[in-house]
């Protein structure tokens, strides 16, 4: 997969079947219509191309900092990649480009900068300054400029809400089955490992913290979880905690992981961590022998889960 930012860096010598939408989670409702794309844009030899968005237009129109996505963009980008997508177009959301009118877009954009032959869009898809073009005057366009336009189902589209909505909660709640179910893979987290207390090695649990830079990433439910990640092409398991570690009077939420036979020094590394399960809330205990005990305890539950 080739990833542009920008749509004035398309190579427009490739005509393309086309899909518009910010697709964060990339879950088993999006894969539908994904799939759709690249099988027409197979039977008819153009590139399968996402059109996509950053900043999320709600953070530029309505200021909303509260916000919490599913994936960074760099999460995205792998997801993608790994489905068969031919171009990934990252393309900036400022209010000028929100002002741009139907005809504008269609016309300048969809066919003359990305040479879009069949664009695969949701009956509801709003488009134009003030959203307030539809897929009936897409048809119209296409009718016009000589592009097909295929209408996804109202049924499909609420499949793709419902699975969005359904994630979000689940993950809020720490509900990793389901969060995982609808996402069609394990959650991820994506970070760089920076230095912490140091309290795991003291405990003989030491832990890599990560750093995730992007706010708007959706953290999970505080608590124990059971994690798995990919070093030098080797899947390790491990245990996270995310929260504020009260036992030892935390301050600040962080997110850390106990791996499991695994002693490299990993601090600075970009690292993966993709979430299995939940296993407890976090809680305070009276005494930092108790929690010694309790993470030997949280070790063997995670083993016992990762066995299964």
């Amino acid at each position: 997969m080739i990833t542009v930012q920008s749509i004035s860096n398309y190579d427009k010598a490739h005509p393309t079947a086309i899909t518009i939408g910010t697709f964060d989670g990339v879950h088993i409702g999006h894969r539908k219509i994904l799939e759709r794309l690249i099988n027409n844009a197979k039977v008819l030899e153009l590139k399968s191309t996402v059109l996509t968005f950053f900043p999320h237009p709600r953070m530029v129109l309505q200021k909303d900092v509260s916000i919490r996505l599913l994936n960074t963009i760099d999460e995205k980008i792998k997801i993608l990649e790994e489905i068969g997508i031919d171009y990934l177009i990252v393309h900036p959301f400022t209010k000028e480009f929100s002002r741009l009118s139907a005809t504008q877009f269609v016309r300048d954009i969809l066919v003359n900068d990305l040479k879009t032959k069949k664009i695969i869009i949701g009956y509801d898809h709003r488009f134009g300054r003030n959203r307030n073009a539809n897929i009936n005057d897409l048809m119209a366009f296409g009718n016009a400029l000589e592009f097909d336009v295929e209408e996804i189902s109202a049924q499909e589209i609420d499949d793709v809400s419902v699975s969005s909505t359904k994630i979000r909660k689940a993950l809020e709640e720490g509900d990793m089955k389901t969060a995982n179910l609808y996402l069609g893979y394990k959650y991820m987290l994506t970070g760089t490992v920076v230095k912490g207390r140091g309290l795991g090695r003291k405990l003989n649990f030491p832990t890599a913290n990560i750093s995730i830079p992007e706010e708007y990433k959706l953290i999970p439910k505080n608590g124990v979880y059971v994690v798995s990640s990919i070093m030098d092409n080797k899947t390790v398991y491990g245990m996270m905690n995310i929260g504020f570690n009260p036992t030892v009077d935390g301050k600040k939420q962080s997110i850390e992981i106990n791996f499991f036979d695994f002693d490299q020094d990993l601090y600075g590394k970009k690292i993966q961590i993709d979430i299995i399960d939940r296993i407890r809330d976090e809680q305070k205990f009276a005494s930092v022998d108790a929690l010694k005990i309790q993470l030997k305890k949280d070790r063997e539950t995670s083993l016992s889960i990762i066995s299964m």
